[in-house]
């Protein structure tokens, strides 16, 4: 079994760390020296840990690198471990003891095929008398709960499912339509899920915010009762007001009244749910582990892999003994979860994976000067923990390594760390956020050793995740100087993809944002694209809070190129109190909504200007104006008519530099067909319906290449299938040929070379019928800023759609002289803009120099092209 774990990285490491020392980051491979240290999964720890002895154990490992340090190191040192797998019996911890000496590091060295492994295989299966198909097997000894499965390097999704009752929410939980769920099994381990986003067409928008998506466990079912566990309840489900402020909440994120909020999309984590193949649960009173496999897949060969540990490697130092100079080259960490969602606690998500925690969080926590018992500073919520995780750290090193089946952060880099690099890493199959770097406990910190600080993430491929924290983000950087993020590629998240700063939410109440020691941070260079695939109000590149002292020093958002975002956000987002911000020589385009925004006063004095902020020198579609919004300077800006007219010396620098794009060629983890997409919404009109849904974003190792759409009534099926291009495109599918007076329920699933995945959980149903005729109003607020070929225009979804949602936009461009020119302008952002009235946002292409032109937008419905809004505007000669 050990070499089909890890076969799927092979040659990674070397092939990165070559290209870490073309690019000029230092020796590809340690010198081998007579005081290094070998370990294998064959050796013995009675052995010295020579090259012919290796010692068997990482920790046995690490005592004898102590000794060696403890006298002073005369030269490099490097522990070599061999390929294979190292299946840890508890977390590798370090500490100051174990740091590098007299200028020589220490090196933690792979080869490409060792994997730190955190899990236990599961094996044993047998059929299950009476349930046809499903499998069980004892689970691993010394398992009491995980929260993940792998088959043959595959996550698996726990059981889950629709509730097959209805829900009242209660001051303590809910109350049920029936007593059906008193029967289920292990009541405390079901686990119920709010998954946020915008409203759309029949999909309710739950969570904390269109961000989040909470978690709690429940307590207790007694008859119809439901009681849900403490203090993820209250914390999930309770704010603290301002008395002299309505509708706002103390701690100022999200929503105040969640009573809204209180119905789960689903549920998970039961075993009367587990009908699906592909699905899994752990029995934990039986000690059992239970499996309904996928077509093709065979338990008897298949390497079933379950994660125990919560820590792979655990480096601590303190401010007053940080651990410095120790390096992890060519290593897989994989297989570790994290189980405080399964306690009480749950996820009580606040924003890209902090929580609110504690009996009282959701009145004390963070509240700081706002409440009395407020907890200082505010804001200051639970960070989501590192599998691999380090603080107080200088110069250390993550290179040329693999972050995958991971059930927390990959890798975190908190509090204190200095002059670190996380260089050529890949970072995927992770539940949570990909790389944390610092925190948001000590914004103003003093210690010299507690300031976060020249952390360089650069030259990283981190996509398909977050998989299961969903408001996770791929880089999350908080208060720190001098960091840089930089030629990173991030696609196919969830969320946001790099988030900066914290703290700017006071702006809300008119008072100044967090005052913190920020400064000098960079975020350059990144390719973006296929981000907020499930949630939405994020950005491509998220910024919150003071970034510096002046634009001097304020942070640095140059040379991305960002596209192809699905929910509504911002390619750029600067968010509430983001202060000093330089965005510069960006590429940006298919966005829904808004390329760069938004705008927030500065209440740190009293004269009404704007948080300040410089715009300048970028490609995109939004197309404003030069001007100064009292102290936002827009300026050099750059309409871009079409993606292909960006200059290519900002597209082609973007992202992996050369010597690491092989990256993207490496397979990491199993290959199979994709997850299910999300969020199904559906709408019905005369004998047909639409349906959309937020699109797959883990593939598992194939692309997806369309999607398998299914409409059930009873016994009765219909079918469409459309290409995933054509749904990127278009934003939704039509079934027609339907019954009037039926009401459907709607799935869909993914397809890949592999094959098509299971289906998504269902739509809520809906009935075809005769509509009345009424049309769409006409779109509000027509803006045209034209270049002198093309035009960025902008309207605003109109109030009364008629008989249904809008599903498109006809635009009609004519000229004095000539044949109108008729444009369809479909998309997410079509479908999605409406409910909430954020505007739309298209470039028409094409256009002559000097010449006036008449643009009509009308919302197409279900119902046919509506009312038409217009606007005259003349090219730039």
């Amino acid at each position: 079994m050990t070499g089909s774990v890890v076969h799927r990285v092979r040659g990674l490491a070397a092939a990165v760390l070559l290209a870490f020392a073309l690019a000029g980051g230092g020796t590809a491979v340690a010198q081998t020296g007579n005081q290094d240290v070998y370990v294998s999964p064959q050796g013995s720890d009675s052995a010295p840990g020579t090259a012919a002895q290796p010692v068997r154990s990482l920790q046995h490992a690490r005592d004898l690198v102590r000794a060696r340090t403890a006298k002073g190191l005369t030269a490099d040192l490097t522990v070599h471990l061999a390929s294979g797998v190292f299946r840890l019996p508890s977390a590798l911890t370090l500490d100051a003891r174990d740091s590098g000496s007299n200028g020589h590091p220490v090196s933690w060295q792979g080869t490409g095929t060792t994997q730190l492994n955190g899990g236990e295989q599961v094996t044993g299966w047998q059929p299950v008398a009476g349930r046809p198909g499903l499998f069980a097997a004892p689970a691993p000894a010394g398992l009491d709960n995980t929260r993940q499965l792998y088959v043959n390097g595959v996550r698996e999704q726990r059981a889950r499912g629709a509730l097959p009752v209805t829900l009242n929410a209660t001051s303590a939980g809910y109350t049920a339509s029936s007593s059906a769920l008193a029967s289920w099994q292990n009541p405390g381990d079901i686990e119920l899920v709010y998954t946020a986003g915008e409203a759309l067409w029949n999909v309710q928008r739950y969570g904390l915010g269109q961000w989040t998506e909470p978690r709690c466990p429940l307590a207790s079912i007694d008859g119809t009762t439901i009681t849900m566990a403490q203090p993820c309840w209250d914390n999930s489900t309770k704010r603290v007001l301002f008395p002299d402020i309505p509708g706002r909440s103390v701690n100022m994120v999200g929503p105040a009244d969640l009573t809204n909020g209180r119905q789960p999309a689903y549920a998970e984590n039961a075993f009367e749910l587990l009908d699906t193949p592909g699905e899994w649960y752990l029995d934990r009173s039986a000690h059992k582990v239970y499996y309904l496999p996928k077509p093709g897949e065979n338990l008897a060969h298949a390497d079933v892999e379950v994660p125990v540990l919560q820590k792979l490697v655990d480096a601590q130092g303190t401010a007053q003994a940080p651990i410095h100079d120790v390096s992890f080259r060519g290593l897989e960490f994989a297989y570790a979860t994290w189980l405080t969602p399964s306690t009480s606690e749950g996820f009580s998500e606040i924003q890209a994976g902090y929580t609110v925690t504690g009996p009282t969080g959701y009145a004390t926590q963070g509240l700081c000067q706002f409440v009395a018992g407020g907890t200082c500073p505010y804001a200051s919520w639970t960070k989501e923990p590192g599998n691999v995780s380090v603080s107080y750290g200088q110069r250390m090193e993550f290179t040329g390594s693999v972050f995958d089946h991971l059930g927390a952060a990959g890798l975190d880099l908190g509090g204190g760390s200095q002059d670190s690099t996380v260089n050529g890493d890949i970072f995927t199959d992770i539940s949570g956020n990909g790389v944390e770097v610092g925190g948001v406990d000590a914004p103003m910190s003093s210690s010299g050793n507690a300031v976060t600080r020249g952390v360089q993430v650069t030259n990283n491929h981190l996509y398909d995740l977050p998989r299961e924290f969903h408001g996770g983000v791929a880089i999350v950087n908080g208060y720190s100087q001098h960091d840089t993020l930089a030629h990173n590629q991030i696609d196919h998240v969830a969320y946001s993809a790099i988030s900066v700063g914290w703290g700017g939410w006071p702006d809300k109440i008119k008072q100044p944002a967090t005052p913190n020691i920020s400064h000098d941070n960079a975020v350059s260079d990144n390719l973006i694209f296929d981000y907020m695939n499930l949630l939405d109000d994020g950005g491509g590149i998220y910024t919150q809070g003071i970034t510096g002292t002046s634009l001097a020093d304020g942070e640095k958002v140059t040379g991305n190129v960002i596209h192809d975002q699905w929910g509504l956000g911002k390619s750029i987002y600067t968010d509430n109190g983001n202060t000093y911000e330089t965005v510069q020589g960006n590429v940006l385009y298919a966005t829904a909504y808004s390329n760069v925004g938004s705008t927030h006063v500065d209440y740190r004095d009293k004269l009404g200007n704007n948080d300040p902020t410089l715009i300048e020198g970028n490609y995109w579609e939004q197309g404003d104006k030069d001007g100064n919004n009292k102290g936002v300077v827009t300026t050099g800006n750059h309409l871009l008519s079409t993606p292909s007219a960006a200059p290519a010396a900002i597209t082609a620098n973007a992202g992996l530099q050369p010597a690491y794009r092989s990256l993207l060629d490496q397979q990491v983890g199993g290959s199979a067909a994709p997850e299910p997409p999300s969020r199904i919404g559906t709408f019905a009109a005369d004998k047909k319906l639409y349906t959309t849904w937020n699109p797959t974003f883990a593939d598992n190792g194939s692309p997806v290449t369309g999607y398998v759409v299914t409409a059930t009534a009873g016994t009765h099926a219909a079918h469409v299938t459309i290409g995933a291009a054509t749904f990127q495109r278009q934003g939704y599918a039509e079934l027609d040929g339907l019954a009037d007076g039926t009401a459907y329920t709607v799935t869909v699933a993914a397809t890949n070379a592999l094959g098509t995945g299971t289906p998504s959980l269902p739509a809520a149903p809906v009935t075809p019928g005769k509509q009345a005729g009424k049309l769409a109003a006409a779109p509000a607020g027509l803006k045209a800023l034209p270049s002198s070929t093309a035009t960025s225009l902008h309207w605003t979804p109109p109030s009364d759609t008629g008989d249904t949602p809008v599903i498109g936009y006809r635009v009609t461009v004519t000229t004095g002289s000539g044949s109108p020119r008729t444009i369809t302008e479909t998309g997410r952002d079509a479908v999605v803009s409406q409910p909430t009235a954020k505007a739309m946002t298209r470039v028409i292409p094409d256009l002559k120099p000097g010449t006036s032109y008449t643009f009509t937008v009308a919302a197409i419905t279900g119902s046919g092209v509506g009312a038409t809004g217009t606007i005259t505007v003349t090219t730039a000669a």
